[in-house]
């Protein structure tokens, strides 16, 4: 997937705010397989447990059998059809997610060879801010970045003004 094109600028972003909220000594169960950014978790300290490639949609198991601390989900929910089943199932009481922004000047992505390599959503910040909320979430903190691009042409030109990346820290309601 990253074979030419490692998204190094958004793993800073995303390892800062982690650093930010979470504490090494929490246990993190990571929504996705075992991916690059696992392993960066892994040897800044964390303690990381990935899921195993089931269909989030329809299979809850690895949240209700988790004992982790926190959950994590970076750039999963997006190729979620209902991320809220899986959001209100979460038994841990802290969520650090991220998701690529919907970009009006651009289509969502889809991969033509891998199923699993399409978004069903590209949110607004807002519409993801009511997904948490209403799956019982409460943001604690976001951050938006941009996601410049090393080409020319109108797209890339607004990509380097328009916020590509939003990644919040959530604490469970009481």
């Amino acid at each position: 997937m990253y074979e030419n094109s490692f998204p190094n600028k958004r793993y800073e972003h995303t390892l800062h705010f982690l650093r930010k909220h979470i504490n090494t000594k929490e246990s993190i169960l990571d929504l996705g397989v075992k991916n690059p950014f696992t392993e960066i978790m892994v040897k800044d300290g964390y303690e990381v447990e990935n899921t195993t490639g089931e269909d989030l949609d329809f299979d809850f198991s690895s949240v209700l059998n988790s004992n982790a601390e926190v959950v994590t989900a970076f750039e999963i929910f997006e190729h979620l059809l209902s991320p809220l089943h899986i959001l209100s199932n979460v038994k841990s009481k802290k969520l650090v997610a991220s998701i690529p922004l919907k970009l009006w000047f651009s289509p969502a992505y889809r991969s033509k060879t891998d199923k699993w390599d399409r978004h069903y959503h590209e949110f607004e910040d807002w519409q993801f801010d009511w997904l948490l909320e209403k799956a019982g979430w409460e943001i604690q903190d976001s951050q938006k970045w941009t996601n410049p691009v090393n080409k020319f042409g109108l797209r890339p030109l607004l990509r380097l003004f328009t916020p590509r990346y939003y990644i919040v820290y959530a604490t469970r309601k009481q």
